[in-house]
């Protein structure tokens, strides 16, 4: 896949060549200047939130360039083939493997010492991660998200719950009795274009991949009961198979009690649906042979191509230390992925914020290949032939796995 990647890198710098455009907006070379680029709602969030760590450094000032989410990867590709990029740049956990492989960011080994913030034991294992590739240091972890059960605590109670189901069959057998309330009401509702929540499903079914070895393992038995108990969702009809209604309104009027979400539904829910005030909650995952979630978020990583390396790495440091995430929950509600923050009151005494870091101490990252999103959007397009298709699961499996096997073979 290397060669392959730096072939696509090679094409845009040509591109670059022939049409004589430069990026204005990316390092040139000034040492009292940290030039950043953040990605949607965080990257304009970011602009107003660095001014603290400018008064904080005086002779540092920091450029921020807010980049929307759906242009962010084409820009950083760009980056990366002129080798004109920022200091300092957020990085989807999912984008890491693959700019980490085109040798696109600084290895942090040799400043670890230096920045006791950066130390591997300050995280929750799932973003530890997300920090390494092969055997160097590519990134710090700035935020987690993870996803855990959204609930209608009432709606609930009325079909025998008093809490959130807490296992596979109880989340099974809760949702069919929600399910069975009458036309037009579901019991868990399932984003089918989250590419996450299979995997999830495997996890906990005790599912690993092998990528030392380069073995995915989509046809060992944990990964095809995880799927097969997914799909069975949609097959019952206790999952919708089409997108229906808005998830809040379904919230709201009881037709989806159930859901998995991460942090940012909270806010989402009490702006939109205040009426539901105490009659929702949220819970960790159900357990199969575990409870794993997803970990999710973003790392901040300093591109190999920066002019201030000193000023990048204290600003990833000022925004990875405990008092400056808790600011960051704040301000933009994402969640800290330093541990230490989770030990602050606002955390423990918010039981939404509470369930989110108890998740946090059983999550995993997408699969750390450069492959990861294309074998995760070859996944779903399997998994709709089945629930919507009617095809067989297990030659659909056997054909994801073929398919998926060659793409990191590449």
């Amino acid at each position: 896949m290397k060669g392959k990647l730096w072939l696509l890198i090679a094409v845009v710098l040509t591109s670059l060549t022939l049409t004589g455009c430069s990026d204005s907006s990316s390092s040139g070379g000034d040492e009292h200047t940290v030039t950043v680029w953040a990605m949607g709602e965080e990257g304009k969030k970011l602009k107003e939130f660095s001014k603290d760590f400018e008064e904080k450094n005086e002779g540092l000032t920091v450029d921020v360039q807010a980049i929307p989410w759906d242009t962010a990867h084409d820009k950083l590709l760009t980056a990366v083939a002129s080798g004109n990029g920022p200091d300092v740049v957020q990085l989807g956990t999912t984008w890491v493997p693959e700019f980490a492989e085109a040798g696109a960011l600084l290895d942090l080994s040799e400043h670890m010492e230096d920045y006791p913030n950066f130390a591997k034991e300050n995280y929750f294992d799932g973003s530890v991660t997300t920090m390494e590739h092969e055997d160097q240091v590519v990134g710090i972890p700035w935020y987690a998200d993870t996803r855990v059960i959204y609930y209608r605590k009432d709606v609930l109670k009325e079909a025998g719950y008093e809490e959130a189901p807490k296992t596979w069959d109880e989340l099974k057998d809760a949702a069919k009795k929600l399910a069975d309330r009458g036309e037009g009401s579901y019991g868990l509702d399932i984003d089918r274009n989250d590419q996450i929540t299979p995997f999830i499903f495997a996890w906990q079914n005790g599912y690993e991949a092998n990528l030392e070895e380069g073995d995915l393992n989509f046809d060992s038995p944990e990964f095809k009961e995880a799927i097969q108990y997914y799909t069975s969702y949609f097959e019952e009809g206790i999952s919708q198979k089409q997108e229906g209604k808005d998830i809040v309104e379904a919230f709201k009027d009881g037709s989806k009690p159930m859901f998995f979400s991460g942090p940012w539904m909270i806010n989402i829910i009490n702006d939109q649906a205040p009426d539901l005030e105490g009659k929702w909650a949220t819970a960790v995952m159900p357990t199969k042979e575990t409870n794993t979630s997803s970990m999710g978020g973003a790392n901040l990583s300093i591109f190999e191509s920066s002019d201030n390396v000193e000023g990048a790495l204290e600003f990833i440091s000022y925004m990875t230390d405990v008092e400056t995430q808790l600011s960051w929950l704040e301000e933009s509600n994402t969640l800290p992925p330093r541990t230490e923050a989770w030990e602050d009151p606002v955390m423990q005494e918010n039981p939404m914020y509470a369930t989110f870091g108890e998740q946090l101490e059983n999550t995993k990252p997408g699969l750390q290949t450069e492959q990861f999103e294309r074998i995760a959007q070859e996944l779903l397009a399997h998994i709709e032939r089945i629930t919507v298709g009617g095809a067989d699961v297990e030659k659909e499996l056997e054909e994801f796995n073929q398919e998926a096997q060659s793409l990191i073979e590449e």
